[in-house]
């Protein structure tokens, strides 16, 4: 994925770098995770899930009955773990930059960087 991927597809990624998952396991997983901030709706759910199949990020691992219901698994492909991954390094660089910024910002006092640029790293 070359720009910064969704929210919720970052959640869904993340679950399923734990391993096989269906989807309403995903749903919980993901709102566990994120501490409540992703509450996926099962039709987002299962869109996101197509759209990252059909990517090639996650891909389909059997389906069971279940109290007379289907329950469809999925888990994390090879290059859904590399986007993952990529993901996340970008986002430590995010994190690592705005907290730069902010100490800079605070060890001068006046809330604001000077007119030469502030140091990151």
């Amino acid at each position: 994925m070359g720009a910064s991927m969704t929210q919720n597809s970052f959640w869904i990624l993340t679950v399923l770098a734990r391993g096989r998952r269906h989807g309403y396991d995903i749903m919980r997983e993901a709102a566990k995770l994120s501490g409540g901030s992703v509450a996926l709706k099962a039709t987002t759910l299962y869109a996101a899930l197509d759209r990252l199949e059909t990517e090639g990020l996650i891909l389909k691992d059997g389906e069971e009955i279940v109290d007379g219901r289907a329950r469809r698994y999925y888990r994390l492909s090879d290059e859904g773990a590399d986007a993952l991954d990529d993901e996340a390094k970008a986002l430590e660089m995010r994190a690592s930059i705005a907290k730069a910024r902010l100490i800079s910002m605070r060890s001068l006092g006046a809330g604001a960087c000077p007119s030469v640029p502030c140091v990151t790293p």
